[in-house]
């Protein structure tokens, strides 16, 4: 009886999968399809310019399928950061499996390989058209209970380091533990009892594998994860359909169950009723806006050139995909409108880690504390972007190759899109009043380049765009989106609860509270500006009182600078009232004037971690304790929750570098910044969420000796396209 059930779960397991892998309508209108969208290069009828003494027709539409880069198969590397490639990994996999303490060991899995990247220097001094420097391959194994660090010499055919890491924690799950988790359930007998128990039809149940955080002893020198699952029944949206209570520990390498915790029998599984977010279930569609495209006469702006490399206006930078990080920015450079000479601005950006903890301290919630890039990879998580509703149609697209457990290539399609975005938006505008008789107006379009992807872990989607403006500044934003980890409750209305019961979040509908959390990503960023030696500055602005009699005035703000020593002088926490900027400058380059050139950090929106220092889960994200951090370059720092985040404790962060007090002045330095969210979910974000997004940038502070853009052209109309239709071309 149990193996026909476990049969048909596993079946209707896989159908779901693909209906949730290829789900693209989600949203409660109509979204765009190519049909739609005018193909300016397909139908050349309908495009035309308003300038009649010059037609200037669009034959150089930015098609994403076809403008994708080639096949990674065929690709070999053209620069020193170029991510591993299908031969490359194949490579890694043989030398791996024929070295001989791994080989002659009862299994091992390979939980992470990437390249190893070069030191830095070499990076820096490579130029193109130098030999290509020697490839290696960075792999985390997980063998007989314990984690190797190992490097792989691609040319020699080598293992040249294999390093046992001491046991803070372990790698992060790969496909086959997920999956492995998700199915001991299914064979375990008392669950199945208790799933029947409950009423529920074990080909309706989808299991979700949860990271259980560190709480105690009894969680050491094992691969533990939580299992809970939901109902598929009548919904796609099995999420909005909790199994309240039921918690599963799950043994990772031995497969079994360990533990069944069962507190929620009285509580029912939520109706189906208006779960579905998928727009062919919608039965009122809304068709409130037109379709909007953005048409380039004359092609993008930018090129992409080996594979990697993006050029745009006057930037230039390295691309790939990651994945832990999910995207690499490398090699940022700026080249200077009055010299022509690329300066540097960043050596290296990532998105280091996410904490998310939910507030509700019960049984079946208090563990759910995840940290999403190092216990499930935040690139692995990357579905493919959907081409016209993620990305409009001038977009570019990049695949991501990484490794199964068992080293095998695998492709993540689509998982990157570069595209140019006008929005409107003013890039600088001067108008003089009419009673200065002048009769000036100049304006200047904002066009800006996005470098984006989107992680789905589990029931949330983030949304990282890297955005790149043509005055030098970077704008990093962050978009929540995807579905609430919801509760299961016996109430109904708010007037049944019990005034004195916390229900630590919101009654969403019937039966469904959406539970208070958090959402931290700590960013990684090595600033080099103009060179690798910089200095990280604190810009206080203070009140200052005028003396009675000196002014009108009583009180005026003054600038003071103070340059950060140590670690400890540059960990920063956010104070309203307490205004300050926050600049890494090269201190051994000025302007003409005499100013050290710089960039700054400009914070918008953001969240402070409000949990007890010494609560286990903000032991192991205490990168949160600050909003900012300054660390000296260290090539082994780059993970903010440490190197193995599962079950980690705490011992291994960027709060423990940092700890350490190492001086940072004038030194290569790495900015650290962590941007939050407080989420008290709303019945709004019912079934599914719309976006809510926050960023921070990098703003050019003395950097140029004036405004950068200054000398670009205003919009006419006879630059731009029209676009209407065949029956009135």
């Amino acid at each position: 009886m149990e193996g026909r059930n476990l049969l048909r779960f596993l079946f209707f397991l896989l159908i779901v999968g693909f209906l949730l892998l290829f789900t693209w309508d989600n949203l409660p209108y109509l979204p765009y399809n190519k049909a739609e969208l005018l193909d300016c290069a397909a139908f050349s009828p309908w495009c035309s310019s308003k300038s009649k003494s010059k037609p200037n027709p669009i034959t150089n539409a930015f098609n994403p399928t076809r403008n994708r880069r080639r096949q990674p198969s065929s690709d070999t590397p053209h620069h020193p950061l170029d991510p591993l490639t299908v031969q490359e990994f194949e490579r890694v996999r043989a030398i791996i499996s024929s070295y001989a303490p791994l080989k002659t060991s009862a299994g091992y899995t390979l939980q992470a390989v990437a390249l190893e990247e070069p030191e830095k220097p070499m990076v820096l001094r490579w130029k193109k058209g130098d030999p290509m420097l020697p490839r290696r391959a960075s792999v985390l194994a997980f063998v007989k209970g314990e984690s190797h660090a190992l490097a792989v010499d691609l040319e020699s055919g080598r293992v040249t380091r294999d390093d046992v890491l001491a046991p803070s924690g372990f790698p992060a799950m790969t496909m086959a533990d997920m999956n492995a988790a998700t199915a001991a359930p299914l064979s375990d007998g008392n669950f199945n009892r208790t799933i029947i128990e409950r009423g529920i039809d074990l080909a309706d149940l989808a299991c979700l594998p949860l990271s259980t955080g560190w709480f105690g002893r009894s969680e050491e020198k094992r691969r533990l994860v939580k299992v809970q699952c939901y109902s598929l029944k009548g919904t796609a949206n099995f999420y909005m359909r909790p199994i309240e209570g039921l918690t599963l520990l799950v043994d990772l390498d031995t497969k079994r169950v360990v533990e069944i915790s069962d507190r929620g029998k009285n509580i029912p599984i939520p109706n189906a009723a208006n779960t579905d977010y998928r727009y062919s279930a919608q039965n009122k569609p809304m068709n409130l806006l037109n379709p909007i495209s953005m048409e380039q006469a004359k092609g993008p702006s930018f090129t992409v050139e080996d594979d990697h490399l993006i050029k745009w206006a006057n930037w230039e930078f390295h691309l790939k995909a990651d994945s832990r990080a999910g995207v690499i920015i490398s090699r940022v450079m700026f080249r200077d409108p009055d010299t022509g000479f690329l300066r540097n601005v960043m050596y290296k950006g990532l998105t280091s880690e996410l904490f998310v903890p939910y507030m509700d301290p019960t049984d079946a919630w208090y563990f759910k504390t995840y940290m999403d890039a190092g216990e499930y990879g935040f690139g692995l998580t990357a579905m493919p972007l959907d081409p016209l509703n993620d990305c409009p149609r001038n977009a570019y697209y990049m695949d991501g190759v990484f490794a199964a457990a068992d080293g095998t290539p695998f492709l993540q399609s689509n998982m990157i899109c570069v595209f140019e975005s006008y929005a409107g938006d003013i890039g600088w505008r001067h108008a003089e009043s009419p009673i200065t008789g002048m009769g000036i107006l100049e304006a200047r379009p904002k066009v800006t380049l996005v470098v984006r992807m989107a992680a789905s872990v589990a029931n949330y989607d983030y949304i990282v765009d890297w955005i790149f403006q043509t005055d030098g500044l970077i704008r990093i934003k962050v978009g929540l989106s995807g579905i609430l980890m919801v509760k299961g409750s016996p109430y109904v209305n708010m007037n049944q609860v019990p005034r004195e019961e916390d229900l630590y979040g919101t009654l969403l509908s019937e039966n469904v509270i959406g539970v208070i959390h958090d959402h931290f990503i700590s960013f990684y960023l090595d600033m080099d500006v103009d060179g690798p030696d910089n200095s990280f500055v604190k810009v206080n602005l203070e009140k200052q009182m005028v003396a009675d009699g000196e002014t009108p005035r009583k009180s005026f703000l003054k600038a003071t600078r103070k340059v950060a020593k140590t670690e400890k002088d540059a960990q920063i926490k956010f104070k309203l009232y307490e205004p300050a900027e926050f600049h890494v400058i090269n201190p051994s380059k000025k302007t003409r004037v005499g100013n050290p050139v710089g960039y700054k950090v400009v914070a918008g929106g953001t969240a402070a971690s409000l949990l007890d220092h010494g609560d286990p889960p903000q032991k192991r994200g205490a990168f949160t304790n600050n909003q900012i951090w300054v660390t000296p370059y260290n090539r082994s720092e780059q993970w903010a929750g440490g190197l193995l985040v599962s079950q980690s404790q705490g011992v291994d962060t960027l709060a423990v570098w940092s700890d350490r007090n190492r001086a940072i002045e004038n030194k290569d330095i790495v900015l650290w910044y962590t941007l939050g969210f407080h989420h008290i979910p709303c019945q709004e974000d019912f079934p599914i969420m719309p976006t809510v997004s926050s960023s921070f940038d990098l703003k050019p502070v003395n950097f140029f000796e004036s405004n950068p853009i200054l000398r670009i052209p205003p919009y006419a109309e006879n630059d731009l396209p029209i676009c209407k239709p065949a029956a009135s071309a």
